[in-house]
């Protein structure tokens, strides 16, 4: 299960995201981003941060580590922003932190180019997990220290929203024409040698395990949070079957920066 702090005090929001996170200091003396049980999107969006967050480390990706954090709303009563005022009070108990990076930029594929091997994990992992927030008009990548780092996977795993649907989702394509990483030529064939015999019942179990119960119960057609982990365990391990070929790199739209390096190749544009 996930490691639990209390947070001791709220720091600033960070209005970059729809779910309105914010920043919050803890009793383990760190500083964590928090996401709400109490935001628009939801617990699911939580769930699918913890296990795509565990999904990710576990295959050699950078992730924030995780920790649970339990939330009295009283800390927010100096806080003059009454949206923020009505979401703290909307999440007391127990809602999700990401270890903050100071420092950190957000991804520029301008300014920061990754190699084919690291950007065929990514789109890899992203397609297994029906990410479809990591294009060009929202990484969702920062770059600390020189490395790439994950962020914000509470769009993945769209079908969790009507569990009717997972079977068949678990086959669909993943178009990944408009990735951020696309232009960094990923090599998919050795991200899918590397990573897919990893991904099995086992790990994709442990994953599950660590989200907490509470984010998990009265799941309608569900008996118990237990059976709601195996049907993500389930889901996931069909998915990750044949995955590499169901996965495409086209051209970009038509609306992408027009500043972006040569598509696929990673080569500038000419006269750029």
């Amino acid at each position: 299960m996930l490691p639990e702090v209390t947070a001791t005090r709220y720091v600033t929001p960070l209005r970059e995201g729809g779910s309105l996170p914010g920043i919050v200091e803890a009793d383990d003396l760190g500083t964590y981003v928090m996401k709400f049980t109490g935001a628009g999107q939801g617990r699911k969006t939580l769930v699918a941060e913890v296990i795509c967050g565990r999904l990710a480390q576990r295959l050699g990706l950078r992730v924030p580590e995780l920790v649970g954090l339990q939330l009295d709303p009283v800390i927010g009563l100096s806080e003059p922003d009454e949206e923020v005022q009505e979401l703290l009070k909307a999440s007391g108990g127990l809602n999700l932190g990401m270890d903050f990076l100071p420092g950190s930029l957000g991804f520029d594929p301008l300014a920061y180019q990754a190699d084919a091997a690291e950007a065929g994990r990514i789109v890899w992992f992203d397609a297994l997990v029906g990410n479809v927030d990591r294009s060009w008009r929202n990484p969702n990548l920062l770059v600390w220290h020189g490395d790439l780092w994950l962020i914000d996977h509470g769009a993945t795993m769209i079908w969790h929203h009507n569990w009717p649907t997972a079977a068949t989702a678990t086959t669909r394509p993943y178009d990944a024409s408009d990735h951020v990483l696309a232009p960094c030529g990923p090599d998919l064939a050795g991200a899918a040698a590397a990573l897919a015999p990893r991904v099995t019942e086992e790990l994709l179990a442990a994953c599950a395990a660590d989200v907490p119960d509470e984010w998990l119960v009265d799941e309608p057609g569900f008996t118990s949070p237990d059976a709601v982990r195996r049907a993500y365990t389930e889901a996931l391990l069909r998915r990750a079957e044949g995955l590499v070929d169901r996965v495409t790199i086209g051209a970009p739209t038509a609306d992408r920066p027009s500043r972006a390096p040569g598509w696929l190749t990673g080569k500038p544009e000419a006269g750029r």
